[in-house]
């Protein structure tokens, strides 16, 4: 079962989502975070955060780029957070599939990356539904904000905005999180 779980800050996506991992019963529970350690701050958030989701029985697995070298074992019950982060690490990170590129002045080159940027994180994403029973991956919600935003960040939210519309093809059930209530848009709410 693959299920998308959109929502806005602060909606309670990420609350529900962890629930739908723990609904899915006694298996091994992956959480793959993104969240790149940029600095002291970031690191100890990551400590708390995998502290928190250790008591829930998560393994922990870093993946800030490539999603689709990554292995896992056990076939159990995946959470992604955040997809988001992901396609920011592969748009600026310099192990991003988009490293290197100058988006000032090759916009046939920028396309063609951007293109690659989308195919790798879907590829990543078939993947992850090989290697599991459950995968549930949560991202933010775009564009409820407008449109008037600088160019790369325009760019930015356009392609998370295409690759959640891709999962949300290829997902089971997507779910939208609003003040801390689904609203399911495919598939039966399961919790």
């Amino acid at each position: 079962m693959f299920t998308l779980v959109i929502g806005g800050a602060a909606s309670g996506k990420s609350e529900y989502a962890e629930g739908l991992i723990l609904a899915a019963g006694p298996m091994p529970r992956v959480y793959i975070a993104t969240m790149e350690p940029l600095d002291e701050e970031c690191l100890a958030r990551i400590r708390r955060h995998r502290a928190l989701r250790a008591r829930k029985g998560f393994e922990t697995a870093e993946c800030y780029t490539g999603l689709e070298r990554l292995r896992l074992q056990g076939g159990g019950a995946v959470l992604l957070e955040c997809m988001g982060n992901l396609v920011a690490n592969e748009l600026y990170s310099p192990a991003g599939a988009a490293a290197g590129i100058n988006t000032t002045t090759d916009a046939v080159l920028l396309a063609e990356h951007i293109a690659a940027v989308k195919a790798a994180i879907l590829r990543g994403i078939d993947m992850l539904r090989l290697q599991c029973r459950e995968l549930v991956v949560v991202s933010s919600e775009v564009f409820s904000g407008g449109w008037d935003y600088e160019e790369d960040t325009l760019r930015y939210l356009q392609i998370l905005a295409d690759v959640n519309r891709a999962m949300a093809e290829r997902a089971d059930c997507v779910a939208e999180i609003v003040c801390g209530q689904a609203v399911y848009y495919k598939g039966e709410e399961l919790v």
